[in-house]
């Protein structure tokens, strides 16, 4: 079975091919990801209408390079899938439409995926992990606690109850000065950084609901930050190392917490599993590692390519998808709110 996947809920234009094995997982045959990077720097974050129309420019030709490089055609495809949501609407309704479009002249099945769903399965395909397992989702718009019964069966079991934790990046990166895009900026500040620096607070720290908040760490930081300016490019460092340190001790806490939720609802968790861009964080991996290492529960982070967005978890939803016999009609709409909750 393969499948092609297309990406298109922010500003990365992706597209892939991916087989399923006969043992289980997949194989990705190709994978294109193009970054928006250039067109939003400027702006120091992404921009909707640019972002729409930059998946417009590209996307034909990333679909023409996936089939390329996986050496098939549309007609050995097994299915077309797409991100349908959650997003900005002008990207989900370029990928949407496209795929519709493909798989209307091939006559392949269409598989709308929820982008989220993509995220919270990539592991099966790396590693073939099998259900039910505790997710860790932590992204630029999402941070959730999602206990993952099967495909299209989820629970979540805590949220944030205002920024998401790459959010929180993003915008304390932008208020320290440093480049678009904040995240990875910020990571690559505090390795030069001191952790203990500053005492910055530790929300949530304890609390029986596996939930995350994340603006008054955000406003603890601005606060430090005015109080000693004008900031050294030291004074910087120390900053981003004590905010990520801060982050770190939230999500492992509130993981270890997660993990006794998760048993009353699926008893024990076969692996505790992390996605989204900020899984791609290597002091969040390392510090998730102790804590799955004390927990007994195992580890599995997929490579930081596939964390971010990319095509290759989308054709894999939808091999998972197809796999049950399920497809969806040319009437589904892109949503660009869409949460990972319930049965799907």
């Amino acid at each position: 079975m393969r499948v092609l996947g297309i990406e298109t809920t922010c500003d990365e234009t992706a597209a892939a091919v991916v087989a399923l094995r006969p043992e289980g997982g997949g194989r990705i045959l190709a994978n294109v990801v193009r970054s928006q990077i250039d067109e939003h720097a400027l702006f120091g974050g992404v921009v909707p209408e640019i972002a729409a129309r930059a998946h417009v420019e590209v996307l034909d030709s990333l679909i023409a390079t996936a089939l390329a490089t996986a050496q098939v055609s549309l007609d050995d495809l097994d299915g077309i899938a797409a991100s349908a949501g959650p997003g900005l609407i002008g990207g989900l309704l370029v990928g949407l439409t496209t795929a519709k479009t493909l798989a209307l002249v091939s006559r392949k099945p269409l598989l709308a995926v929820n982008h989220l769903e993509a995220h919270a399965l990539t592991a099966r395909m790396t590693d073939n992990v099998a259900f039910p397992y505790l997710l860790l989702l932590v992204s630029g718009g999402h941070t959730q606690l999602v206990a993952v019964l099967g495909v299209g069966d989820y629970v979540r079991l805590g949220t944030t109850l205002d920024d998401a934790i790459g959010e929180a990046f993003d915008k304390v990166a932008k208020m320290l000065g440093l480049p678009y895009p904040g995240g990875p900026a910020l990571e690559r500040a505090a390795h030069g950084g001191d952790p203990e620096a500053f005492a910055f607070p530790r929300p949530m720290l304890g609390r029986p609901s596996p939930d995350f908040s994340l603006s008054g760490l955000k406003t603890a930081v601005r606060l430090e930050a005015d109080r000693i300016a004008p900031l050294s490019d030291n004074a910087v460092a120390d900053l981003c190392a004590s905010f990520q340190a801060a982050v770190v001790d939230v999500v492992v806490d509130r993981t270890r917490v997660g993990l006794g939720a998760f048993r009353k609802v699926a008893g024990r968790a076969q692996a505790i599993v992390a996605a989204g861009g900020v899984a791609a964080n290597a002091t969040v991996r390392r510090a998730l590692a102790r804590l799955a290492a004390e927990s007994g529960v195992p580890l599995v982070v997929p490579p930081p390519a596939l964390c971010t967005d990319n095509g290759a978890m989308l054709a894999w939803a939808g091999i998972e998808r197809l796999d049950l016999g399920l497809a969806d009609d040319f009437t589904f709409a892109a949503r660009p709110r869409w949460p990972l909750y319930g049965k799907a």
